[in-house]
């Protein structure tokens, strides 16, 4: 599936399954997890000063649309990071092999999270806007 994605848009390069586990775990445990969080923060029993503040702005705004958008820039970041260098970090798979995200995500990570049928889109249990969706028709 990925790989039909990835050739469509002209990519050459696969991402090791090591890195898919990576990007499997990143999208669902931290930017799915992060939503599911924000949008606590505006239930109606929520009472943190956090909550507070967002309910306030709330009253003037639909925050759910924002939340999506501001978690994937976040971790569009971290990716970018890792994809520059400037964050260096391993990953240890499932199976126990050690890989450097920057070297073996080929520069890749953070338009293979944000790009039209990407990790998104594949493993994101949570509501995204793919703004890049027309790109390709």
């Amino acid at each position: 599936m990925l790989q039909a994605r990835l050739a469509f848009r002209g990519d050459d390069e696969m991402p090791t399954p090591e890195i898919e586990e990576f990007a499997r775990t990143l999208v669902q445990q931290v930017r799915d997890a992060a939503i599911r969080n924000c949008d606590a923060l505006l239930e109606p029993q929520a009472g943190s000063p956090v909550a507070r503040r967002w309910k306030s702005l709330a009253e003037s705004s639909d925050l759910r649309t924002v939340i999506p958008d501001a978690v994937d820039e976040a971790v569009f970041g971290v990716l970018q990071a890792i994809d520059q260098g400037l964050l260096r970090l391993k990953y240890v798979s499932s199976s126990g092999r050690e890989v450097d995200l920057t070297e073996e995500g080929q520069g890749e990570l953070s338009g293979w999270y944000m790009g039209s049928g990407g990790w998104r889109a594949m493993y994101s249990a949570e509501r995204f806007v793919d703004d890049f969706a027309d790109l390709g028709e």
